[in-house]
C-alpha cells in the first residue's frame, strides 16, 4: 500500500498537468516537459519537443511543426544548442521571459528581457497562423515576444522578413545545415538594405541570387514570386519597419517557403483533406539566370541561360564570351567623357541592376540631372521603390546582375556616350523610313485585297446555300455523306440532330463557349450519356464556309491516330453546320505556352513530350497514312492537349490531299497564320510537306521559349522570335 499511494498520486499529478496544458496556452504556474505539447486552436501547429532522425544520441529540440501531418518543422527555439541529456522543461516567468532548461536545470535557451507593466499578466500561446507569442492575458492582449520575430528556414503566411526599424531587429531564414542537423547552414534569405529593398539569396556573405528593387508591383525580376495564383505578396515600408511577406488566397491549403540546406528557395503546399504529400509548386531560383551577375557587367542574361551585350556594349573578352563563359562581361563601344556630351539611353525590359541607390522625390528630368552630375552615376530612373510613390533611383559603378524580361521588365536610363547616342539616333531615322514606306506599301495591298475579299465572300455565301440543299435527303437517313469530287469514295458520318446538340451545349451559351475562329464558334457539351464533345459551330457570314467544312469531314474521317483529333460526327439541319469533336479538356496548346500560371505546368520532360507528339502526327500525315495530308495551318492553337498534356493535331479545313508521287503544289488563295507560313507559301502561293515542317519549327521555338513568334521583341532589333534565334 505504501508503493501503490505515490503511483496513484504521481499519475493523478501526470493527468492534471497533461489536461491544464493540453490547449494552446501555457501560464507561468504550469510545467512543460518532454511528451506535452500545445496545439493551435485550429488544429494546424504543434509545439513541444522532439527529436531528429535515427540519431542515437537523441538530442531534444523544442520547436513548432504541422500538427497531424507527416512530421514538417517550421520552426527551433535551440537549433544551435540541442539538449544532450534527453530531458527538457520550458518554464514561463512572472516577468515575461520563457526559459528552456536541461536536466541540470542549465538554460539551454530563453527569450529576450521583456519591458512590462504592473498590470502584465503574461501566457505563452500558439496562434492558428503558427506564431507563438508571449502576449498580456488581459484585456488588450499585447504581445511583447513572438516567433515569427526569429524565423529559422521557414516563411509561413503573414510571417515578415525584413527589419524592425525601431528596435534594430532584422528577420531573415537560414537554412538547416543538412536534413538531419537544424543547426545554421550556409544559405540565408532576406530584404536587405532596408534604404533599397531587395530580396537577396547568399551563400555566406556571397550573393547568389537577388530580386528587387521593389518597382510599386513586385521586386524587380521576380516574376516566379508572382506566377502562382494561390498566393498574394505584401512589401510595405514606413518608418517603424521595412517586410516582405505573402498571404494566402486559398484556407483549405497549406504552404510554405523554405530554404534547403542545399540553397534552394521552394515552395510547398498541401490541400487539406485531399493531399498525401507535400506538393513543390515552385523553385524561385531554378532559372540559371537567377544566378547573380552571371553575365558581368553590363551583360544581359537571356532565357535558355545566354548572354548578351547591351546595345551600345560590346563582349570584354569575345574569346570567352560563349554559353557558359560570360564573367568578364561586357565594355562599351565609345567610353564616356563626363561633362562632353554624355547622355541617357532608355532600355526597356530590363531586370534592374544591383546597388541601387535611393535619392528622392524628383521628377524624370531632375533624376537625369543629379545622375548626369555625377561622373559615377552610369543609370538611373523612377522606381516606387517603398510603394507610396516614385522616387529618384541611381545606380554607382557598372551596372551587374541585368536579365533580359520580355513580360514584365523595367525602363531604365543608361549612361552612354555622345558618339554612341548620334549613332541610335542616326539608326531610328533609317528604320522610321522603312516603316513608312512598309505601312504605306500595307494599305495599298489592303486596299487592292479588300475587293478580292469581298467578292470571296460572295461566292462562299452562294456555294454554302447550294451545299445545305445538297445535304437534306442525306439527313433523312440517319448519317451524313459528303462526296469528294476527286476520290471514289464517299465518307460517312454519324449524324446528330439540332435538338440533341443544343440540350448538349446548353443552348450554346456563352459559358460554354470555348474557342473563336474564322469559321464561327466551338462549344463545350456533353450528351445524354454523359460524353463530352467540342461542337465546331459554322456562322452564316463565315469566310472559311462550307467548303472548308467538306474537306475538314473528308479528311479527318479517313484519318485515325492518337495525335490526331478526333471527328465524331456533324449536324446540318436547317441554316446550322456543325463538326462534333471529342473534348479535350486541357484545351489549346497556346493557353498554356504564353500564359505566366499555367506555363510553370509545363515542365522540360512535359514540352519534349508535346514536341515529339506533334511531330508523330505530322509523320503520319506526311508518310504513315494512306493518304499525304499537308495541313497548311500548323500553329499553338490547332495543337490540342487532352487531360495527360497528348497533343492532338486539329482544324484540317484548309488541309489538301497529295498524291503518293506529288512534291509541290501551288494556290493562288494563301490560307493560314502569318507567323507559322513558310515563306515560300506566304510570298508564292507553294506549299508542301516542307510547309507543314516550317510550321512546326516556329511551334518548337514557341514551346521551348514561351514566346510568339510575331510578338516577339527585343530592343536591339525588330527581328520575330525566329529571326532572333538565327542572329
Amino acid at each position: 500500500m505504501s508503493t501503490i499511494l505515490p503511483l496513484i498520486l504521481c499519475s493523478l499529478l501526470f493527468l492534471n498537468l497533461q489536461t491544464s496544458i493540453s490547449t494552446d496556452t501555457l501560464k507561468p504556474t504550469e510545467s512543460f516537459v518532454d511528451g506535452f505539447t500545445l496545439i493551435s486552436s485550429n488544429q494546424r501547429f504543434e509545439f513541444g519537443f522532439f527529436s531528429l532522425g535515427n540519431s542515437s544520441s537523441r538530442d531534444l529540440y523544442l520547436g513548432i511543426w504541422y500538427y497531424n501531418l507527416p512530421f514538417t518543422v517550421v520552426w527551433l527555439a535551440n537549433r544551435n544548442n540541442p539538449i544532450r541529456d534527453s530531458f527538457g522543461e520550458i518554464s514561463l516567468k512572472e516577468n515575461g521571459t520563457l526559459f528552456l532548461y536541461s536536466r541540470s536545470k542549465g538554460i539551454v535557451w530563453s527569450t529576450d528581457n521583456i519591458t512590462i507593466t504592473s498590470s502584465f499578466t503574461p501566457v505563452l500561446q500558439l496562434l492558428d497562423s503558427g506564431n507563438l507569442v508571449i502576449r498580456d492575458d488581459g484585456g488588450n492582449k499585447t504581445i511583447f515576444w513572438e516567433s515569427f520575430d526569429f524565423p529559422t528556414d521557414t516563411l509561413l503566411p503573414d510571417l515578415k522578413l525584413g527589419s524592425k526599424l525601431y528596435v534594430g531587429l532584422h528577420r531573415f531564414l537560414r537554412s538547416w545545415k543538412s536534413n538531419e542537423d537544424p543547426s545554421e547552414g550556409a544559405y540565408s534569405f532576406g530584404l536587405e538594405p532596408p534604404e533599397a529593398p531587395q530580396l537577396v539569396l547568399r551563400s555566406g556573405s556571397r550573393k547568389l541570387s537577388r530580386w528587387g528593387p521593389f518597382d510599386g508591383t513586385l521586386f524587380s525580376g521576380g516574376t516566379s514570386l508572382t506566377s502562382s495564383p494561390l498566393f498574394q505578396n505584401f512589401y510595405a515600408s514606413n518608418s517603424e519597419e521595412v517586410y516582405f511577406k505573402y498571404e494566402l488566397l486559398d484556407e483549405s491549403i497549406l504552404s510554405r517557403l523554405v530554404i534547403s540546406p542545399t540553397g534552394l528557395l521552394q515552395y510547398f503546399t498541401w490541400r487539406v483533406n485531399s493531399s498525401k504529400e507535400w506538393n513543390l509548386l515552385l523553385t524561385f531560383n531554378s532559372d540559371p539566370c537567377d544566378n547573380y551577375a552571371k553575365c558581368g557587367p553590363y551583360g544581359s542574361c537571356y532565357s535558355l541561360s545566354s548572354c548578351k551585350c547591351l546595345s551600345g556594349f560590346m563582349p570584354d573578352s569575345p574569346r570567352d564570351w560563349g554559353l557558359f563563359s560570360y564573367s568578364g562581361g561586357c565594355r562599351r563601344k565609345h567610353e564616356l567623357s563626363c561633362g562632353h556630351g554624355d547622355g541617357f539611353v532608355k532600355y526597356n525590359a530590363l531586370k534592374f541592376p544591383d546597388n541601387p541607390v535611393v535619392w528622392g522625390n524628383y521628377t524624370n528630368h531632375d533624376c537625369e540631372a543629379k545622375c548626369l552630375k555625377n561622373c559615377s552615376c552610369m543609370a538611373y530612373a523612377n522606381v516606387n521603390v517603398y510603394g507610396n510613390g516614385s522616387r529618384c533611383v541611381g545606380w554607382i559603378g557598372d551596372l551587374v546582375d541585368l536579365k533580359y524580361l520580355p513580360n514584365g521588365g523595367e525602363q531604365i536610363y543608361i549612361r552612354m556616350a555622345h558618339t554612341e547616342i548620334k549613332s541610335i539616333a542616326d539608326a531610328k531615322r533609317k528604320r522610321s523610313t522603312v516603316k513608312i514606306v512598309s505601312v504605306v506599301t500595307v494599305i495599298v495591298v489592303l486596299l487592292l485585297s479588300g475587293g478580292a475579299i469581298w467578292y470571296l465572300s460572295w461566292i462562299i455565301r452562294h456555294r454554302r446555300t447550294d451545299q445545305i440543299g445538297r445535304s437534306s435527303k442525306a439527313q433523312q437517313s440517319g448519317s451524313f455523306q459528303y462526296i469528294d469530287d476527286n476520290q471514289d469514295s464517299g465518307c460517312q458520318l454519324p449524324l446528330y440532330d439540332l435538338e440533341t446538340i443544343c440540350l448538349a451545349c446548353n443552348n450554346f451559351s456563352e459559358r460554354n463557349k470555348i474557342g473563336q475562329g474564322g469559321f464561327g464558334s466551338v462549344y463545350k457539351g456533353e450528351l445524354a450519356n454523359g460524353q463530352e464533345i467540342a461542337v465546331k459551330r459554322l456562322v452564316e457570314k463565315s469566310l472559311q464556309g462550307v467548303e472548308e467544312l467538306k474537306n475538314e469531314i473528308i479528311l479527318i474521317a479517313k484519318l485515325q491516330h492518337r495525335n490526331l483529333v478526333k471527328l465524331l460526327g456533324c449536324c446540318i439541319e436547317g441554316e446550322e453546320t456543325m463538326l462534333v469533336y471529342e473534348y479535350l479538356p486541357n484545351k489549346s496548346l497556346n493557353n498554356f505556352i504564353y500564359d505566366k500560371p499555367t506555363r510553370k505546368l509545363l515542365t522540360w520532360r512535359k514540352r519534349y513530350h508535346i514536341i515529339k507528339g506533334i511531330a508523330r502526327g505530322l509523320l503520319y500525315l506526311h508518310q504513315d497514312s494512306r493518304l499525304r495530308i499537308i495541313h497548311r495551318d500548323l500553329k499553338t492553337s490547332n495543337i490540342l492537349l487532352d487531360s495527360e498534356l497528348n497533343p492532338k493535331i486539329s482544324d484540317f479545313g484548309i488541309a489538301r490531299i497529295f498524291g503518293t508521287d506529288q512534291i509541290q503544289d501551288m494556290t493562288k488563295r494563301i490560307i493560314g497564320t502569318y507567323g507559322y507560313m513558310s515563306p515560300e507559301y506566304a510570298m508564292n502561293g507553294h506549299y508542301s510537306v516542307k510547309s507543314d515542317v516550317y510550321s512546326f519549327g516556329v511551334i518548337v521555338l514557341e514551346i521551348i521559349s514561351g514566346q510568339k513568334n510575331w510578338a516577339f521583341h527585343h530592343p536591339d532589333h525588330d527581328l520575330n522570335l525566329l529571326g532572333h534565334t538565327i542572329l
